[in-house]
């Protein structure tokens, strides 16, 4: 996840770089449950509105929280399918806080009443985070359900009233970027703590829809959009928390942003950057999914590791004999292609291992989704120290 509101922030006010606090394991994204109420087009766990067998009772669930926590574990993000369709949500959530876990809830918002809300800030649940694809017209096509918008609008509105800190993530697509301001806009309005911008990944349902990807120019446009936006926010002491993710290029398209207009900050920025480290699938970031099978992250569900009814997260997690997860932890990372050639693969470790892999059915191969030029590949030319 790239924090774009604390790297601006840092840009404006030019203090020390702090030295980064580095948790023994991941942040776990657990898919509780597979079935949704919702069919959305892009959605990796292809979910449907049925039961799925074999999933993870109530106990085994805390006997795995419990796994989480001794491996070092930071925060773990309940997702699904819906979240809110697991009858013991709750008591997962209160366990999770016991334990010292932060927790935070994704959800698409449309099962959400008072009752759940008041429920789940009851839990101490951190964050409880929707999905929005645009505005009413896109999102209900996307969502594959009129009334979807309205809904998880409503259900936004009904956490943020019960006291949760509330985000919106946008998945950006050649369908939706143009609502990117129209959303941002929304989301500030409403008086939402967060909004995160999610690149698209070819997984799950997604696969099929690789051509809707945001071409090159319209990411570009978008993120040059967002930095803008952020920046000025930056300027007037209210940054806020934008993110982004799935595609760690942001790192780097950053840093030529900052160069054309503040080469005199270029290196700082660049040891920021580098301390970040880019692309964080199998070191920073895990994925259990419904069955307990666990994943280098939610894309790679074609890659089990191993499961937690038979072996404790640490050790799956630890465990490098796999050629994929040696590659992951590996530094630097096995690239091929332009990935291999970029001059700032420090930075952006290699991006999104799983597009490439879906294109070419190598993982190693460069990345389909890098919006960088060749040029933007080379070495800066403006390394000005302050």
């Amino acid at each position: 996840m790239f924090r774009l509101s604390r790297f601006m922030e840092a840009l404006r006010d030019n203090g020390p770089i702090a030295t980064p606090r580095r948790p023994r394991g991941p942040v776990v994204i657990w898919n509780l449950i597979r079935r949704c109420n919702l069919t959305c087009k892009h959605c990796y766990s292809t979910s449907a509105d049925t039961d799925f067998a074999g999933e993870l009772s109530t106990a085994e669930v805390f006997t795995v929280l419990d796994q989480l926590h001794a491996a070092g574990v930071p925060a773990v993000i309940l997702s699904g399918g819906e979240p809110l369709l697991r009858p013991d949500l709750f008591a997962i959530a209160r366990r999770a806080k016991a334990l010292g876990l932060h927790v935070s809830v994704s959800s698409n918002g449309t099962l959400l009443d008072p009752a759940i809300a008041r429920e789940l800030a009851d839990c101490g649940v951190d964050y409880y985070g929707v999905s929005l694809d645009g505005l009413k017209p896109v999102h209900d096509v996307f969502r594959q359900r009129a009334g979807a918008f309205d809904d998880a609008l409503a259900g936004i509105r009904i956490a943020r009233d019960a006291g949760l800190r509330v985000g919106v993530r946008m998945t950006l697509t050649e369908s939706n970027a143009a609502d990117l301001p129209a959303l941002v806009a929304l989301t500030e309005d409403e008086g939402l703590d967060k909004f995160y911008l999610s690149h698209f990944n070819y997984a799950g349902r997604g696969r099929k829809h690789q051509r809707q990807d945001a071409r090159h120019v319209a990411t570009r446009q978008a993120m040059d959009w967002l930095f803008a936006h952020v920046w000025s926010r930056a300027r007037q002491e209210r940054a806020g928390d934008f993110v982004t993710g799935n595609n760690d290029a942001d790192g780097v398209y950053l840093l030529h942003w900052v160069a054309r207009r503040f080469p005199h900050r270029v290196d700082d920025l660049r040891a920021r950057l580098l301390q970040w480290g880019g692309n964080a699938t199998g070191i920073g970031v895990a994925n259990i999914d419904n069955l307990g099978n666990v994943h280098p992250d939610t894309m790679w569900w074609q890659v089990g590791l191993g499961n937690v009814r038979e072996r404790p997260f640490g050790e799956i997690w630890a465990d490098r004999s796999h050629p994929l997860m040696d590659g992951l932890k590996s530094r630097p990372r096995p690239l091929e292609g332009r990935c291999a050639g970029c001059a700032h693969r420090e930075i952006c470790n290699g991006n999104t291992r799983v597009r490439a892999f879906a294109v070419s059915g190598n993982p190693w191969a460069e990345d389909p989704g890098c919006y960088l030029s060749d040029a933007e590949t080379r070495p800066l030319r403006c390394e000005v120290t302050a």
